[in-house]
């Protein structure tokens, strides 16, 4: 077939621990092209700008058209396959970081939901490209597509906004609240009740509105940032696990371990030691 094209970026470091570019790109695949079965270590999401193809996540498969975004979250196992006969074209950007997982929950993504439309994908494609395009090896290259990382997520979180029903949307503005409140102060002892109080609902409705709008619960939201955080000092610090599990609001850290194993599949200790073998 003519103009098969690949075009990719692979960041060989980063120094940026809140949120880095790991790979971008654009590729017009061949008919039939797989990717997979396979998991990555980074949020990656697509932008098919031509052609058809299905991506397959969660035991479901999609089949996705231009205009479609398609996400895949650390650990996931995905597939994701080019039509036979019109094999798509699509742009992609692959990134993680301590906030990462923040900035993806306010995207028009769930885990029921995956893929998302845009009624108009210009503007998303145009900030890949301004990703791509500040691609190199200087740190002000890193920063500079860093930047251009935020405003493609802003351009999400808007379109999040716009496709929510004004129900859920208001709703999904105490979730963000709530994220926020956990973001600056997941490091102390806070409770749900902490975070309820702090957004200026009750208890039941933070967990009623983090459900729909996150797919969670509170608690597990919670948790879940707080082992994120923990995953990233463990990777770019030299503190002790003890002094490790301090710092993200765990004052006991045999129970850190517990958690942290059940949130990672493995404790603190064997997955600091994966690290340390790649």
């Amino acid at each position: 077939m003519e103009n098969l094209a690949k075009q990719s970026y692979i960041q060989a470091d980063a120094d940026n621990v809140e949120l880095s570019v790991f790979r971008c790109g654009h590729e017009h695949c061949r008919p039939g092209y797989t990717w997979g079965p396979g998991v990555r270590d980074h949020y990656l999401i697509h932008l098919v700008v031509a052609g058809h193809g299905s991506y397959q996540v969660g035991g479901q498969s999609y089949t996705l058209a231009p205009g479609d975004l398609f996400l895949a979250k650390p650990g996931q196992r995905i597939s994701y396959t080019a039509d036979a006969k019109e094999p798509w074209e699509y742009c992609w950007v692959g990134f993680n970081g301590a906030c990462a997982s923040r900035l993806v929950q306010q995207a028009p993504f769930t885990d029921s939901q995956p893929c998302h439309h845009c009624a108009d994908p210009r503007p998303m494609r145009e900030a890949l490209d301004q990703i791509y395009n500040a691609r190199g090896t200087e740190p002000q290259d890193e920063a500079r597509m860093t930047g251009c990382l935020y405003l493609f997520l802003a351009l999400l979180m808007k379109e999040a906004q716009e496709t929510m029903p004004r129900a859920v949307a208001t709703g999904s503005q105490y979730v963000l609240a709530a994220v926020k409140y956990i973001q600056f102060n997941y490091s102390h002892d806070i409770s749900v009740d902490d975070i309820a109080k702090a957004v200026g609902v009750s208890r039941s409705h933070l967990y009623r509105v983090f459900m729909t709008a996150v797919g969670q619960s509170p608690i597990d939201y919670l948790t879940a940032y707080r082992v994120d955080e923990a995953c990233a000092l463990l990777k770019n610090t030299n503190l002790s696990i003890a002094e490790i599990a301090v710092s993200v609001g765990f004052f006991d850290q045999f129970y850190f371990s517990r958690v942290f194993k059940k949130v990672k599949g493995m404790p603190p200790s064997r997955y600091l030691a994966s690290l340390e073998k790649r």
